[in-house]
């Protein structure tokens, strides 16, 4: 194990075990480098490790975070560094939205910590019924800062919103951080998943992150329990 991970593991045992501060950016680079006996460089391939895992968060000006989320070992965590949207997942389908809501809002205190932004940051709220081959697949209820991804409008929302940040703004998305839950359909998915009020819904919530270590995207996906697997892969050495 290279030192840069063997760093990251000490902080990752230090986030969960409530040695920093939730509230408080955690300490700088240079001094968590001074600690560790490392370079500045390696101690940033540490926490950009543990960035990228879905555990900090870079906020420009004010520090490094810990995702609240992150730290809750009640629920199933799976950690994605390849998020790509359904539209490019399922390339050799074809893949429509209808727009249920789209508004721009302030962001409430759970959208605030996600995200990274404050209670004067504007956010989209969309509401997406994704279908494949003209098949209800998932409800996906989306928040994404207007500052940090402009230009979303109804023609973005018919296609592909990673597109359009990929393509249209030339962003780089670095990962995301998910959880996954088993929950009871409600009346959204009852109306536009064509669910029987006994069929399970298998929901994802999703923190995805930029290459910056700037989290863009708080998500929650609501898929039929038939339309749904995950898969992971464990890979030791």
């Amino acid at each position: 194990m290279s030192k840069y991970e063997v760093i990251s593991e000490e902080m990752r045992k230090r986030i969960k075990n409530g040695f920093y501060s939730m509230e408080q950016p955690i300490p700088d680079e240079l001094s968590l480098a001074e600690e560790f006996k490392c370079s500045r460089m390696t101690m940033k391939k540490a926490l950009d490790l543990l960035v990228s895992e879905g555990m900090l968060y870079r906020k420009r000006g004010h520090g490094t975070f810990i995702i609240k989320s992150a730290i809750q070992d009640s629920r199933v965590n799976v950690v994605s560094k390849e998020t790509v949207g359904l539209t490019n997942l399922l390339k050799d389908k074809k893949v429509s939205s209808t727009v249920i809501r789209f508004e721009v809002q302030f962001p409430s205190e759970e959208v605030m910590t996600h995200l990274a932004i404050d209670a004067d940051t504007p956010v989209y709220h969309i509401i997406r019924l994704r279908k494949v081959e003209d098949e209800p697949y998932v409800i996906e209820r989306t928040y994404m800062s207007t500052q940090l991804v402009p230009g979303i409008n109804e023609k973005v929302l018919h296609a592909s919103i990673y597109n359009h940040i990929t393509q249209t703004l030339g962003l780089t998305i670095g990962g995301s951080h998910r959880k996954i839950r088993a929950c009871k359909p409600n009346e959204l998915d009852q109306e536009y998943l064509d669910c029987q009020p006994d069929d399970p819904i298998l929901e994802v919530e999703l923190v995805g992150f930029l290459n910056t270590g700037n989290p863009f995207e708080y998500s929650f996906a609501r898929h039929r329990y038939d339309k749904f697997v995950v898969t992971t892969v464990d890979v030791r050495q």
